[in-house]
């Protein structure tokens, strides 16, 4: 499909171009875009985002206790459970993460931080 003649800026047509911005991040204007934007597939696997609540949500408690308590090593433990979620592409790296960090977290506060 020729850019040109695309109704749908986002419409990407067939064959190798579509195959190249499905792969990961392409700036579409690079491949005759009528429009420049970003295409990322997303991934909106229900499992990932229930799952991806559950940290936020420990981050937050963290976060308030940490700030009320005036202990920066929960507070800042606390932003890393609220923002790790953004970064991880799967449920596994979720679940991984959680477990890396919750194991950090007891770590310092057993050495005393």
């Amino acid at each position: 499909m020729d850019a040109v003649a695309a109704e749908d800026s986002h419409d990407l047509g067939r064959g190798a171009l579509r195959a190249a911005a499905e792969a990961d991040v392409v700036d579409v204007g690079e491949i005759g875009g009528i429009q420049r934007t970003y295409y990322r597939s997303v991934s909106l696997d229900p499992t990932w985002l229930f799952l991806s609540l559950i940290p936020g949500g420990i981050g937050f408690v963290l976060f308030v206790y940490g700030k009320k308590q005036q202990r920066w090593t929960i507070l800042g433990f606390g932003i890393a459970f609220m923002a790790y979620p953004y970064f991880t592409p799967s449920v596994g790296a979720l679940v991984g993460g959680s477990l890396v960090l919750g194991a950090l977290l007891w770590w310092a506060l057993r050495m005393g931080w």
